[in-house]
């Protein structure tokens, strides 16, 4: 189902750039077109198999499900900027490995693990669906993409060269080099001056409906909701501009 609460220009010829109520769009990356979660799965169980933690885990689904109750905790808390990178990327392993008998748990196994993982996760292709489909059609249609992420920037690049979404952006703009995380107004300030775009003809397209959607609109910008994880818009304080289920149904709706 696709909603919007703001009017938009159709008719526009192919690539009519003067035209078209957006130039500039934001467009995250990780869950938004790059399939972050089901290349972590992968990747999780590869790091699982490389640290031999069947030793010391005898249903390895413990692991999994404490490390992604960790993950999530620790992604959300890092976008608020309540924490910092170097406690994540410990913190997020030592929480499952704690759920295992007989194992030393060090800050040096941490990293490691961190390492590992990050370098399967970071050359695993997959991405989400319709991902390259709507890429190319808003690369013909005339728009300037710019990456808006809170990822690190060792791994973002090679998961854009991984999954060959890199030539689509215009500009890359990640949060160690903002300063600032989604969903801070500093962020998105950064990101206005990095890209040269204008508030008014920018709009933001994210799963996230914190960091993504609710922090566009508070800094001025329009956003659009890819409410992949089924989320209640109704809920949220500010409703965003457009929300939609699925990539393709940004083309089949001729929202852009």
């Amino acid at each position: 189902m696709l909603f919007h609460s703001k009017s938009i220009t159709f008719g526009c010829n192919f690539g009519d750039y003067a035209d078209m109520r957006y130039k500039d769009l934001f467009i995250d990356f990780d869950d938004t077109l790059y399939d972050t979660h089901g290349n972590a799965v992968i990747a999780l169980d590869e790091t699982f198999g490389v640290f031999h933690l069947e030793r010391y885990f005898p249903d390895p689904q413990v692991f999994y499900d404490a490390y992604w109750w960790a993950n999530i905790d620790l992604w959300g808390r890092y976008s608020k900027g309540e924490i910092t990178r170097d406690f994540l990327i410990v913190e997020r392993f030592r929480r499952p490995l704690s759920e295992g008998k007989g194992l030393e748990i060090t800050e040096a196994l941490c990293l490691e693990m961190n390492k590992v993982f990050l370098d399967f996760c970071s050359s695993k292709p997959g991405v989400i669906e319709g991902a390259h489909e709507l890429m190319d059609y808003l690369k013909g249609r005339g728009y300037r993409m710019h990456m808006t992420s809170n990822g690190f920037h060792e791994v973002q690049y090679k998961k854009l060269a991984a999954c060959g979404l890199r030539d689509y952006f215009d500009t890359i703009i990640l949060s160690e080099d903002a300063g600032a995380n989604k969903p801070s107004t500093a962020f998105f300030d950064y990101a206005l001056r990095q890209s040269g775009a204008s508030r008014e003809t920018t709009l933001m397209i994210g799963d996230n409906l914190q960091t993504d959607i609710l922090g566009a609109l508070h800094a001025g910008i329009d956003a659009l909701l890819f409410n992949r994880w089924e989320v209640d818009v109704d809920e949220a304080p500010q409703t965003p501009t457009y929300v939609v289920s699925s990539l393709r149904e940004i083309i089949h709706r001729n929202l852009l």
